[in-house]
């Protein structure tokens, strides 16, 4: 066996957020790895797959970041989406084979009908390619091999359908929805509902839990970029928790929200807030009762460790 002659690459600390601008063709994990090698960063996440044919913003989380990667993963999401009417296949959308067809003879306006009967809440069946777990398995792995399984209807909510353009047989649809939303399971039901069938041809995330493309970085400007640039393009951890309340305190209680110790909160609201000692980041806590019980500590930054506080 030929020795690894690769040069070894030194990891170190960095702390933050990416807002990624992910490529078609590449899975969510591989764009993970390519910047987390860019940075360097022991330690890092990203908040919601997308799929390969998928493109648009993907958030990735670094360090101390990582522990409120679960607010975006919750947060709703929003999508450029292109329905192709006309034909059905094998996954939902373009990645699979052709099951059947049927001509494509509604008009906009019996579009934009049926679009108006998706908002809301609804009732989805998961795709068979999903990589959801059945008896510790993945969906997509019985569908390769050929396996029926149960799929269960979830209830997923549609805040917004837009129909941003439409020349027959497809349209482009700006979707506004909760997490655990399958855009291509959306565009079957449409393309189902119309008599004519429909799947997925084309999806580029453009929002999430506050964030827009518009701000994202794509991978080739990323590579290009000096470390420091790289570096400066972070968001701080604080930005994943600006939606919750702030809760100050001083550096007494600063020490003792890091050791995991109860602070006392009279006449503070029940429910989840953002700690902070000035404008460090310190955490999220829960309180209950006057109470604020840590639930998410930030670690104290050691000598070395890059990227915004």
């Amino acid at each position: 066996m030929k020795p690894d002659t690769r040069p070894r690459i030194e990891r170190r600390a960095v702390d933050g957020v990416l807002l990624l601008d992910k490529p078609v063709g590449l899975t969510s994990n591989a764009a993970l790895q390519r910047a987390k090698r860019l940075y360097r960063a022991e330690k890092a996440g990203h908040t919601g797959t997308l799929d390969p044919l998928a493109s648009g913003l993907l958030p990735l989380c670094f360090g101390e970041a990582t522990k409120f990667a679960q607010r975006l993963l919750d947060a709703p999401k929003r999508y450029t989406a292109t329905l192709r009417f006309g034909a059905t296949t094998t996954t939902g959308d373009a990645e699979g084979e052709v099951r059947a067809t049927a001509p494509v003879t509604f008009a906009r306006a019996d579009l934009e009908a049926v679009l108006v009967r998706f908002i809301g809440r609804i009732a989805q069946v998961p795709p068979a390619h999903a990589a959801l777990k059945f008896r510790g398995r993945a969906y997509y792995e019985y569908a390769r091999a050929g396996e029926d399984i149960p799929r269960v209807a979830r209830d997923v909510d549609v805040h917004a359908l837009r129909l941003v353009a439409w020349s027959a047989p497809e349209a482009v649809v700006d979707v506004e929805c909760s997490k655990g939303t399958y855009v291509r399971v959306l565009a079957e039901d449409i393309g189902r509902t119309l008599g004519c069938g429909a799947h997925l041809a084309a999806l580029r995330r453009t929002a999430t839990g506050g964030f827009d493309l518009a701000d994202a970085l794509a991978l080739d400007r990323l590579e290009i970029m000096s470390d420091a640039e790289r570096l400066a393009a972070l968001r701080p951890a604080a930005t994943l928790v600006a939606g919750l309340p702030a809760l100050a305190i001083d550096e007494v209680d600063g020490r003792r929200f890091r050791q995991g110790q109860p602070l006392l909160v009279p006449g503070r609201p029940d429910g989840e807030c953002a700690v902070f000692e000035g404008d460090r980041l310190l955490g999220v806590a829960a309180v209950a009762a006057g109470v604020a019980r840590p639930r998410r500590v930030v670690a104290e930054r050691a000598r070395g460790e890059a990227g915004p506080a």
